[in-house]
């Protein structure tokens, strides 16, 4: 196998510590504590390790990354390795003077969380209140800090139905992107797939109206439309293929192809607390697992897209066929397509139960 061109980004989740409890959450169900974590200069030297290997960006996130005392320091020892950073970030522990210290250290772009445009249905999924009027209150605080702002918001079949206020409420904060991002059933979304998953006529709809809002606010707001797999004919290559654009980093230092690789079982990461990052991206057995074309069954190794899906989504292939080197059940081609169109129609129709929320005893 050739070497690899070098990752576009760092994923640093810095923590899984977070004051929200939102049932979709991408952290494992086994989350890890803070006794585990990496450590300042630990952290640091990834950092370096990273800017070394070609790494053009990196993405502080949780967990809530704004939680670690140190995350100025981080951040400044990022910029001036030549890193653009980004924050990834609920919001709730911050407030203008520390949005302003960050933008002093070096940040340049922030990216947050919101859970809808009711506030009591944000506070709902998030599980705390007054959560959606302190969010508001920091994306006024970056704006007037200078920095760049993406909302980014998850949405399923308690939210979707205002996807339009959504658009309206990015605009009117200032933000520049807008991250429309349907949930990913893997983690705490899977066992919350009932609750979640929206409906074919819930889902067309949203299509049509963010057609016609990025027509409407062109050079206004961009729209990052991460569609949902259950729905799709053909799968999405995930994190831009498996080890071909971005590395995890666990609080605990695994380095992982994306955020949700643990749940392959069979898998073993090494962790940057015994190996060069470098090392680990090149050489690594679950990096090299299924990066690349080599590994594909059929019908994803004749397929002329399988160099732009890359066989889609790996832990969406174990989760719904229980093998994870198959191909992407999602794809109209897969053997077990059916068994998707079926699960979706037998569940988006159902009556939707309780939330399990995100916590580490649960």
């Amino acid at each position: 196998m050739s070497t690899p061109e070098p990752p576009l980004a760092l994923l640093a989740e810095l923590t899984h510590r977070c004051p929200l409890q939102c049932p979709y959450c991408s952290n494992p169900l086994a989350l890890e504590g803070v006794e585990g974590e990496l450590g300042t200069e630990e952290w640091c030297r990834i950092l370096d390790e990273a800017a070394a290997l070609g790494a053009y960006q990196v993405h502080f996130s949780g967990g809530e990354p704004a939680l670690r005392k140190d995350l100025p320091k981080l951040v400044r020892h990022a910029s001036a390795a030549g890193l653009y950073t980004n924050l990834i970030t609920s919001g709730i522990p911050l407030n203008g003077e520390k949005i302003d210290a960050l933008a002093g250290a070096g940040l340049e772009h922030v990216q947050l969380s919101l859970q809808d445009t009711l506030p009591e249905e944000a506070d709902r999924v998030a599980k705390m209140p007054g959560a959606h009027a302190k969010k508001l209150e920091i994306a006024r605080c970056v704006r007037e800090a200078g920095l760049a702002l993406t909302i980014n918001c998850v949405f399923h079949r308690q939210n979707l139905e205002r996807l339009d206020a959504m658009i309206e409420l990015a605009v009117a904060l200032g933000a520049g992107r807008l991250e429309i991002a349907h949930v990913q059933y893997y983690g705490w979304a899977i066992e919350n797939r009932q609750a979640l998953l929206p409906s074919r006529d819930q889902i067309e709809k949203a299509n049509a109206l963010i057609a016609d809002a990025e027509a409407r606010l062109k050079g206004v707001l961009l729209f990052d439309h991460v569609p949902p797999d259950y729905y799709a004919r053909r799968p999405k290559a995930c994190m831009g293929g498996w080890g071909r654009q971005f590395l995890n980093i666990s609080p605990s230092g695994k380095a992982l192809p994306c955020h949700a690789a643990e749940t392959i079982p069979d898998l073993r990461f090494d962790n940057v607390r015994e190996r060069s990052l470098a090392d680990i991206w090149v050489e690594s057995d679950a990096f090299r697992r299924f990066r690349g074309t080599g590994w594909m069954p059929e019908p994803c190794g004749s397929c002329d897209r399988r160099e732009i899906d890359w066989g889609g989504c790996r832990c969406q292939a174990l989760m719904l066929t229980g093998d994870a080197a198959q191909a992407d059940p999602v794809c109209e081609l897969s053997p077990d397509h059916g068994r998707i169109l079926q699960m979706v129609k037998n569940e988006a129709g159902q009556e939707v139960p309780p939330f399990r929320y995100r916590r580490k005893a649960n």
